[in-house]
């Protein structure tokens, strides 16, 4: 008798879903606009990504919010608007509308987003999105080993 391992599903990434040259663009306008290491600038960009393509495809741009950490990511795409509009037009058939809500980036609601980028297969940075777990420190700060 013989036992097969099945193997996990490997997560999508929300870079895969721009030219590598686009995303290098992206990314390194993102650091330096936003003063981020270039290495945080790349996972913003990612997260955003990722959160664009599912409320694109998923017509859920009215009650999905980026977290404050990945806002910029959207902004950085949107400034570079005809890429931005012709990657909208693209994926979705229609030009993905950013509807800037402060006040409702509440803990639950960062949760039911990364839910939903999760569900989509998509790979998440809880760091990105706030839903970390709580820190208590000089211990541990729930994000790493303890």
């Amino acid at each position: 008798m013989s036992v097969t391992l099945e193997r996990p599903a490997k997560l999508r990434q929300g870079r895969d879903l721009v030219s590598a040259a686009l995303f290098d663009r992206l990314t390194d306008f993102c650091a330096e606009e936003y003063q981020y290491e270039r290495g945080t600038a790349a996972l913003i960009m990612d997260q955003a990504l990722a959160l664009l393509w599912v409320m694109g495809t998923t017509r859920s741009g009215d009650t999905m919010s980026p977290s404050k950490v990945v806002d910029p990511g959207w902004h950085t795409f949107m400034l570079h608007s005809e890429e931005y509009a012709d990657w909208c037009n693209e994926h979705f058939g229609y030009f993905l509308h950013h509807r800037p809500s402060a006040a409702v980036r509440t803990k639950g609601l960062m949760a039911d987003v990364v839910g939903k980028i999760k569900a989509a297969g998509f790979a998440v940075v809880p760091t990105m999105w706030g839903t970390a777990g709580e820190c208590n420190p000089p211990a541990c700060c729930g994000d790493g080993g303890c």
